[in-house]
This record gives C-alpha cells, sequence and structure tokens, in this order.
C-alpha cells in the first residue's frame, strides 16, 4: 500500500510505481481493521466458491468460524468489496446515473476466433494490510489476458487504463463487460467507439452472461492471490505481472486441448 511521510519515496513516486492515479490516492477510503480484513478475507473465498451466497449466509459462516458479527457489518463489508447480496454474481462495479447501457450482444453466437470478443471485469484481490482491485481484459476465444491494471479504488482510471493499453494490441468486434459505471462511462466507452467496436454489456442480475470471466477470476485466486498474501501494493503488482506471464504463456488450457492461450491466440490469429 502507499505510504504517507515516507522521506525516501514520495507519494508521486509511489504512485507511479503500482501504476496509481494520485486522485484514485487521495479519494480512497480509511483503513479497515485487522478484524474486518480478516472477515473479507473469508468472505472472498466463500464468494469464489459460492457465488450465490448473499449476506444471510455469509452472517453463518462467518459466526461458525468464530466472529461475532451482526447483518449490518457483514452488508457494509460485502459493499464495499463489491459483492452484491441480490444477484447471484460478483459484482465490483456498480451502474452510475450517468452510465450509458448497451445490449447484450453474444447470446446465441459463436466464438471461433481471437478479437472476436474481449471481456473485462473488476475483482477485490486482499493483501496482508489492506486491499485493492484488479481489472482484466481477456480476449474471450484464447483466454489470453490482453491487459490488466491494479487500483485502491473502484474510480473508472485505473479500467481506462487498462482499456488503452489493452487497444495497442488489437482490436475487437465486441467488448463485453457488466453495466457497471467504469464500463458505463464516457472516458471508458469512447474508446471503444473511436474504434468501431461493438459495446455489449450483461444483462442486469444475469450471473451466467459472462461465465467463464468468473471460472478465470476463481484459478487467479486459488493459483496465485491466496497463496501468496500480498505484504502491499508493489508486490501484488509484481506478482501479477508474473502470474499472468505464466498464464498466457506457459499454463495449457483443458478446453483448448493444452495449448496455452498466447499458442491459441497466434495460431489463429
Amino acid at each position: 500500500m502507499i505510504e504517507r511521510g515516507n522521506p525516501e519515496i514520495s507519494i508521486r513516486k509511489q504512485c507511479e510505481l503500482v501504476s496509481l492515479n494520485r486522485r484514485s490516492y487521495y479519494n480512497a477510503r480509511q483503513p479497515e481493521t485487522d478484524e474486518n480484513l480478516a472477515i473479507m478475507g473469508l468472505i472472498d473465498r466463500e464468494y469464489t466458491e459460492h457465488p450465490f451466497y448473499g449476506s444471510r449466509r455469509m452472517l453463518q459462516m462467518l459466526r461458525k468460524n468464530g466472529y461475532e458479527v451482526n447483518r449490518k457489518r457483514v452488508r457494509r463489508l460485502m459493499r464495499l468489496m463489491g459483492l452484491e447480496a441480490i444477484y447471484p454474481k460478483r459484482r465490483l462495479s456498480f451502474r452510475g446515473p450517468d452510465s450509458e447501457v448497451f445490449p447484450y450482444l453474444l447470446r446465441d453466437i459463436t466464438i471461433d476466433r481471437p478479437d472476436q470478443v474481449w471481456a473485462a471485469d473488476i475483482t477485490y484481490i486482499p493483501m496482508k494490510d489492506g486491499f485493492m482491485y484488479l481489472v482484466a481484459i481477456i480476449d474471450w476465444y484464447s483466454r489470453k489476458v490482453i491487459s490488466w491494471e491494479l487500483s485502491n479504488s473502484l474510480s473508472a482510471d485505473f479500467c481506462v487504463r487498462a482499456l488503452e493499453k489493452a487497444l495497442q494490441q488489437g482490436t475487437p468486434e465486441i467488448f463485453n463487460t457488466d453495466q457497471g459505471c467504469q464500463f458505463g462511462c464516457q472516458e471508458f466507452t469512447k474508446l471503444l467507439k473511436a474504434k468501431g467496436i461493438k459495446i455489449s454489456m450483461d444483462g442486469k442480475g444475469r450471473c451466467y452472461d459472462n461465465i467463464f470471466v468468473e471460472r478465470f477470476w476463481r484459478t487467479v485466486k486459488y493459483e496465485e492471490v491466496y497463496i501468496k498474501a500480498y505484504r502491499d501494493g508493489y508486490e501484488a503488482r509484481q506478482e501479477l505481472e508474473k502470474y499472468f506471464r505464466f498464464y498466457n504463456a506457459e499454463r495449457p488450457h483443458q478446453s483448448h486441448e493444452y495449448r496455452t492461450p498466447e499458442e491459441v491466440y497466434a495460431k489463429a490469429a
């Protein structure tokens, strides 16, 4: 995480090291207690396994694990993590009043080539003394991670940065997200429109519209995040950088006859 009063590294330099916009840093939340961070870690693991769990089931799970909490507290922490209790999916981006909404374009279409459909989503990343948010843009066909970014807030800035990086590498025909304000804001959608990319959004509350992204997050959490317990944002960035290189270039994917995402992406391109 960013440290105030560091005599060797300024706030500006620390933000640059973790690719964090300084405005996002100064607008960031107050730190949570150690107990709340531990509770959020348990909630994250439970949601990764059971994305249909709401606050009631989370409350029972936490009490079985020895935490004397009430439902109000569980709801607050789930909102902070971006977990929507009403709908059966993990939602870290929420629709804003000025966000555009687009129809879902992927129903009944066959996705059979790279750069036909890209998808983006956000997830919660627990760390030893805090947490961050991770956005990833993935080629739907090959499962290749095109780009990703970390942030300590849910502002749209880090999603826009990830999209700018992705568009330097290619241009999809369709770009699919949920209806969150980060993806529906003008800064994000104008980049897609400028490239002539069709914009698709999951139907509200439809947890299976973007199911492969949910499976991707489960893979990232169990193969990387949960076994590392990052100390801070800098370590999280360094370790995730190594993992995504491994995921793209070395990790075989069962659905593609155990070829890597980069092999599938390059061969079919």
